[in-house]
């Protein structure tokens, strides 16, 4: 029973530290994942319960950047940047995550890509994630969105086996270049 109240104790006073994160610190960790050179003109905001979001920091540039830790489906500390004009995809990856369940998100992305609902990412945007089991520990991963792009379109393989850049998911509205030892 005391290790049970101990566990509890312990949760509150972690949820009581992400709940206190002042402004400026959930947009510090919100801007880790940025290229330094669009950091500072860079939008943050803070995705909210119904996949709407508050703006906690309006930018200069086209560059909005969000923490995804605690969401689900997420890597335990979890921040990513990509273009405002993929905040709609953004939300729906959101929405369909929510379910926490990685096979029926799967189901839903699959379902919404084959009836056409799935929306489509800029062609070109880059998405900047930086991810782990924690800040200290976290990595840099790169993608550049390329809807429906396939072999056949860009010219470049749908595989990793020539350790050149390639097409992951080509073909999709998913469809993303992915750059050698990523």
């Amino acid at each position: 029973m005391k290790r049970i109240a101990m566990l509890v104790l312990g949760v509150m006073v972690v949820s009581i530290g992400a709940l206190a994160q002042t402004p400026d610190a959930a947009v510090e960790t919100a801007l880790l994942a940025a290229p330094a050179n669009l950091r500072e003109g860079a939008t943050v905001i803070k995705w909210k319960t119904d996949f709407t979001y508050d703006t906690l920091k309006k930018g200069t540039n086209r560059l909005v950047c969000y923490d995804r830790t605690g969401l689900p489906e997420q890597q335990p500390f979890s921040v990513e940047c990509t273009s405002i004009a993929n905040v709609d995809r953004v939300a729906q990856n959101l929405k369909f995550e929510s379910v926490g369940d990685k096979i029926k998100t799967q189901a839903l992305l699959d379902a919404a890509e084959k009836d056409g609902t799935r929306v489509k990412p800029e062609y070109g945007s880059v998405w900047y994630h930086m991810l782990g089991p924690d800040r200290e520990h976290a990595h840099a991963h790169m993608t550049i969105a390329v809807p429906g792009a396939t072999t056949q379109s860009i010219g470049l393989p749908d595989n990793n086996k020539q350790g050149t850049v390639w097409i992951m998911n080509a073909g999709t509205t998913t469809a993303h270049l992915m750059t050698p030892g990523e």
